[in-house]
């Protein structure tokens, strides 16, 4: 419980603490940097649960984490190539990325199915921040119609990450 409790409380923060401190609206290339910054974080938490994990099913949870975000990512950085628009690093995106080098070290210390919980739980929680920064930030901030179009299908597609994620943790109990 704590884990689980600890995990979602860091997975907030990660979104919340940075978004308008900056003192307005964020820009698309902002929001493309955070949500490419989003994608890279779970690419290498989910790289570090393949060798860390004990559990088959928490190996192809993060087989399936590395696939996706990378294909989105994909489709990011070809969207602002195609658009001529150069993310832009900014505060949100270094918190994220701060506290997600934080979360690593921490699950780094686990082993086995104490591994397995914490990165699943983890996992739930993260998805469930982005999930709620993408509705009620970053999509509604994006003034580019592809932008839009691209986070609304990252979307759906983390949207069933957070559900895999939440039948994955309820599996391990």
């Amino acid at each position: 419980m704590f884990v689980r409790l600890s995990a979602a409380i860091a997975a907030i923060s990660l979104l919340s603490s940075g978004a308008y401190a900056q003192g307005g609206k964020l820009t698309d290339p902002q929001i493309a940097h955070i949500a490419y910054t989003a994608g890279v974080i779970d690419i290498n938490a989910a790289k570090q649960a393949k060798s860390k994990a004990s559990n088959k099913e928490v190996k192809a949870f993060a087989d399936d984490m590395i696939r996706d975000h990378e294909a989105v990512n994909k489709q990011a950085l070809a969207l602002v190539k195609k658009l001529k628009v150069t993310p832009e690093d900014n505060d949100t995106s270094k918190t994220l990325s701060k506290n997600a080098a934080d979360k690593l070290a921490e699950l780094a210390k686990l082993k086995g199915a104490d591994y397995d919980k914490a990165y699943v739980a983890n996992e739930v929680a993260y998805h469930k921040a982005v999930n709620g920064a993408l509705e009620t930030q970053l999509i509604p901030s994006a003034s580019n119609a592809e932008l839009k179009s691209l986070l609304q299908t990252g979307l759906k597609i983390f949207q069933g990450h957070q559900q895999h994620a939440e039948k994955v943790a309820a599996d391990l109990k």
